[in-house]
């Protein structure tokens, strides 16, 4: 893809079209600060975190996506679960003697006729605030400590993955409102319907294939060498950064995810350095300048009073 450079001083929206652009193309977006970053062996983040955020925003979404596909059967299922809590169904009878049959026909009728009417109660929200005992699960997590560095939000990531298998998830009882209980079971039902291997495959897919990784406060990491104070790092950062615009493999905990078809977006607003002051290497993989001019005092008018929740209009609504 042809990598874009913008320019253009702080508030312009060089972010916010970004931003939008992916919103429309349905595209998954991350935006990061290339002054968090800093060169291998410096505490700091790591530079192919950002790829790992781009992956972690794609599966959000596809789940997103697949969430309202079994939202209605997941509703479904969590209300029939919910009046087994309520009205626990009724037990299987014993073989019964002859003549009682009916007499049984009855109750399972009148057991019937109340689960429907709380059914309809339940849709009212008449019994939002009545208690019910919910088997809740939870992860025996036991607390960590997260050093910086090369590879460790990996390390750390696939360490989490292991012990929740190690330690298993322990149910346990909890009380809680009709309401409360309802968005639990939905999410539980929700959770069960949605293949995440399939979530992880079409997300790992996406994201190589039409994710947007927004650089920004890219001039900060301009600037000629000095050897000595806080610049020692920004050449290495821009090094370490040139790979992954270039195309590269990056491993994540979903597996190895390629940066060849990404759509990098660098932006600064290069007050004190200028774009040439990048290295070269770096400056021929952002061919697309876009230079944005500095908001006048006509456009803070507009801002003001032209959209549809502008500050303005808030006030005289207020």
């Amino acid at each position: 893809p042809k990598n874009i450079l913008m320019i253009g001083p702080t508030g312009v929206g060089k972010t916010e079209i970004a931003r939008r652009l992916a919103r429309l193309a349905g595209c998954p977006f991350v935006k990061v600060e290339a002054s968090k970053y800093t060169e291998v062996g410096y505490v700091g983040r790591d530079v192919e975190s950002m790829i790992r955020d781009l992956v972690e925003t794609a599966i959000d979404m596809v789940r997103e996506e697949k969430l309202d596909e079994v939202a209605e059967r997941a509703e479904q299922a969590a209300e029939e679960r919910l009046l087994d809590l309520l009205l626990p169904p009724t037990p299987a009878p014993a073989p019964a003697p002859e003549g009682t049959e009916a007499t049984a026909e009855l109750g399972h009728r009148e057991s019937d006729r109340t689960r429907e009417k709380l059914r309809l109660q339940l849709r009212e929200s008449k019994l939002d605030q009545r208690l019910v005992e919910v088997e809740v699960r939870e992860r025996a997590m036991p607390p960590f400590e997260i050093v910086s560095g090369q590879g460790v939000e990996e390390m750390d990531n696939n360490i989490k993955d292991m012990l929740s298998g190690f330690f298993g998830q322990q149910k346990k009882k909890r009380k809680m409102t009709v309401a409360e209980a309802f968005d639990y079971l939905i999410q539980e039902e929700e959770n069960k319907l949605i293949d995440m291997d399939q979530v992880t495959r079409i997300a790992t897919e996406r994201a190589e294939q039409m994710g947007i990784v927004f650089i920004d406060e890219i001039d900060k990491i301009a600037g000629r060498e000095s050897g000595h104070g806080p610049d020692v790092s920004r050449e290495g950062v821009q090094r370490d950064i040139l790979p992954i615009v270039e195309g590269t493999t990056v491993n994540t905990r979903y597996g190895m995810v390629r940066t060849d078809h990404m759509l990098f977006i660098a932006a600064g607003a290069f007050h004190i350095s200028k774009p040439s002051d990048l290295i070269p290497e770096l400056q021929g993989r952002l061919p697309l300048r876009v230079e944005l001019s500095a908001l006048t005092e006509e456009d803070f008018v507009r801002i003001l009073t032209e959209p549809k929740h502008a500050l303005i209009k808030q006030y005289i609504a207020l």
